[in-house]
């Protein structure tokens, strides 16, 4: 998609940026960085301390003040491994030692009816104690990835705002307004993140001179106004700017990189490159040639042949979603609507083609010479343009990767 070079001054006529809720993640995680090195700092003095005053072993106070320091380090790289393990881990983790506390403690009570020697008991009930406890800390963290936390009614779930559930939105998703739908349809969830230079791109599409570019840009920006009314969706605006990167895909990359966020996109180019840098994407128009009806070999169906195909002798029709049709023999038969059968399906990255036949059947008359093509035409539409924008609502041709026939 090809992104404008250089800003405009703000039209008179053109809506205002949407006054969302600034999230600026950078700022959280440094807030909370400096509180936990805070809580680790009042646990070292804690440590030292209290090693100081009780003198364990009967340590002079310089060896006192080491043992608490290197007990708070301890303490401080544990923590920091803990971080990285998973909910479902450290919930598996927790239950695996305490059912190691409570075998232990079991064997601690059968060997104190026994005849063996105190010190040999004392040494069997510790060792009985770390070994269990170890094995069962162990074995509950590895499986503990097998928890289904879904079962204890979201009370285990993520904050809502949370950077893990973000989805960031491209400039053309916006333009498109389909986007608008499917969280009105609730099958999004999480945060929905605009970040500032794509409101200010999209400021500028409202900008353009071009009235079909203005439209859309304008479009754009009521359909965040939109989507920021409802209750059901949390959109936020990101601060965060690449001043290093020039070009707004790269952006967006770097962006998701940063929060560990989705990317939410038309664009192809943007899809591939996120896909390739390890990026999740989420492409709406991926969508919605899943959510097209099935087209079997053998099915009939009429369609108006609108131009010639890339081989001799084809036509080529577009059904009302936009896909492909390539008929056989269909040359002969353009601007005229003709019943034809399914000989196959192709189902590319890019959408689908179907190939079908002229269906043998009489009756099959010209339109009109006077009727124009302009009017079956109007349903061939080409592919996005470079800013992105689209009817909302109008069918478009899918065309694969190899090229339009």
């Amino acid at each position: 998609m090809a992104r404008p070079s250089s800003s405009s001054a703000v039209s008179a006529g053109a809506p205002a940026l949407p006054t969302l809720k600034k999230y600026d993640a950078k700022e959280a995680a440094s807030r909370g960085r400096q509180g936990v090195w805070v809580l680790r700092g009042v646990l070292f003095v804690i440590f030292v301390l209290s090693c100081v005053h009780f003198q364990p072993m009967d340590l002079s106070v310089p060896a006192s003040a080491l043992l608490g320091a290197g007990l708070a380090l301890m303490a401080v790289l544990f923590q920091m491994q803990l971080e990285q393990v998973t909910l479902r881990r450290l919930i598996g983790g927790a239950v695996g030692a305490l059912a190691g506390l409570l075998a232990a403690l079991l064997i601690s009570l059968v060997l104190v009816h026994t005849t063996m020697d105190v010190v040999l008991r004392s040494f069997t009930s510790v060792t009985a104690l770390l070994v269990m406890t170890y094995l069962g800390l162990a074995l509950g963290a590895t499986k503990g990835d097998m928890l289904n936390l879904d079962a204890f009614g979201g009370m285990f779930s993520s904050e809502p705002g949370g950077v893990q559930h973000c989805k960031i939105l491209d400039t053309s998703v916006i333009i498109d307004g389909r986007i608008a739908d499917i969280c009105t349809a609730q099958f999004l969830e999480g945060t929905l993140l605009v970040p500032q230079f794509v409101l200010r791109e999209l400021q500028m599409v409202a900008d353009s001179a071009d009235p079909l570019k203005r439209q859309r840009g304008r479009r754009g920006l009521e359909i965040l106004q939109r989507m920021q009314k409802s209750e059901e969706l949390q959109i936020e605006i990101a601060d965060d700017d690449f001043p290093q990167v020039a070009d707004v895909d790269m952006k967006l990359i770097e962006l998701a990189k940063r929060y560990n966020a989705k990317i939410l996109t038309n664009d192809y180019n943007l899809n591939k490159v996120a896909t390739l840098q390890g990026i999740e994407v989420l492409n709406i128009n991926q969508l919605a040639n899943a959510l097209k009806p099935v087209v079997l070999p053998g099915e009939p169906m009429k369609v108006f042949i609108l131009r010639e195909g890339k081989e001799f002798g084809q036509g080529v029709a577009y059904l009302d979603d936009g896909t492909m049709v390539v008929v056989d023999g269909g040359r002969r038969l353009i601007n005229r609507a003709v019943d034809i059968v399914v000989t196959s399906v192709h189902q590319t990255t890019a959408g689908k083609m179907i190939f079908g036949k002229i269906e043998d059947r009489t009756g099959q008359q010209p339109a009109p010479a006077g009727a124009p093509a302009a009017t079956h035409v109007a349903s061939e539409m080409p592919p996005r343009s470079s800013d992105g924008g689209a009817s909302e609502h109008a069918p478009r041709p899918v065309f694969p990767e190899s090229g339009r026939p």
